[in-house]
């Protein structure tokens, strides 16, 4: 079964939808559409920096996302800039860093096109070990902290007050941002891998009347749009990752009708 390349690219694709779809609420509710965008740059870094020192990809990216992120929380302490200033900083000197450090690889050749867009159709049967109990430990990591992190989402001075240590939560959800674009990059690359983060959340969110039902939504609309995205894909010829994300906003635009429907009957 694993020796056919669009099995391995449907089981990556719907490894990754489980992933970001409890991950996606959590960066709607909490405003993080910049941070996940600022993680997605700095992994040009890390795929630079795997390429350098013959190391696997996902272990580099994921080291430098983290270390973005737990950087961010410091400045965020010892500065008085702006959260989205301090992101536009991070996001766009990490990707410049990036692109220095591939000027200077002149002996590797890139797939550049492969790094922004993704190419899930070339993950092996390796990617979908990494994939799969990269994305076990990180739910499993999401249910512990779930508590702290729901709470302080909702009220942060009362989740502190309650001792639910949401500064810890915070610090890992962080974590978990990096573990996720790490375990992601091959299947939808940089530049489009917050948008499975956010589009199929965010469609959750128009259908949905609680937090248990948005996560719900989220998981099935991140697995719908990568099974209509590789069918699409297959049929028409286009890039996989585009597509994904293409079958992701088609998705979000039908959860439209349900709000115009909701605000009818309520008038």
């Amino acid at each position: 079964m694993f020796d056919d390349f669009f099995i391995r690219a449907l089981i990556a694709g719907l490894g990754i939808a489980l992933v970001t779809g409890p991950l996606g609420c959590f960066v709607v509710w909490r405003r993080l559409s910049y941070f996940g965008d600022t993680l997605a740059h700095s992994a040009l870094l890390g795929v630079t920096l795997a390429y350098s020192f013959e190391l696997n990809i996902a272990l580099s990216v994921f080291i430098i996302s983290s270390l973005i992120a737990l950087i961010l929380i410091q400045l965020q302490k010892k500065t008085n800039l702006p959260g989205d200033a301090l992101l536009g900083l991070l996001a766009h000197s990490s990707l410049a860093v990036g692109l220095v450090v591939i000027g200077f690889l002149t002996f590797i050749r890139f797939d550049i096109m492969g790094l922004l867009f993704g190419d899930i159709l070339a993950v092996t049967t390796d990617d979908l070990i990494i994939i799969w109990t990269g994305g076990a430990l990180i739910l499993l990591v999401l249910k512990l902290i779930w508590k702290p992190l729901f709470a302080s989402t909702v009220n942060y001075e009362l989740a502190e007050a309650e001792g639910l240590n949401p500064d810890r939560a915070k610090a890992i959800f962080t974590i978990l941002m990096a573990a996720v674009i790490a375990i992601s990059i091959k299947m939808v690359g940089l530049l489009l891998i917050t948008g499975m983060l956010i589009i199929p959340a965010a469609m959750a969110r128009n259908i949905s009347d609680s937090p248990q039902k948005m996560v719900i939504f989220s998981i099935i609309g991140g697995l719908l749009s990568v099974v209509l995205g590789l069918y699409s894909s297959l049929e028409f010829n286009t890039s996989s990752g585009p597509s994904i994300i293409a079958a992701s906003l088609v998705l979000f635009i039908l959860s439209l009708f349900k709000i115009k429907q909701s605000i009818k009957l309520k008038n």
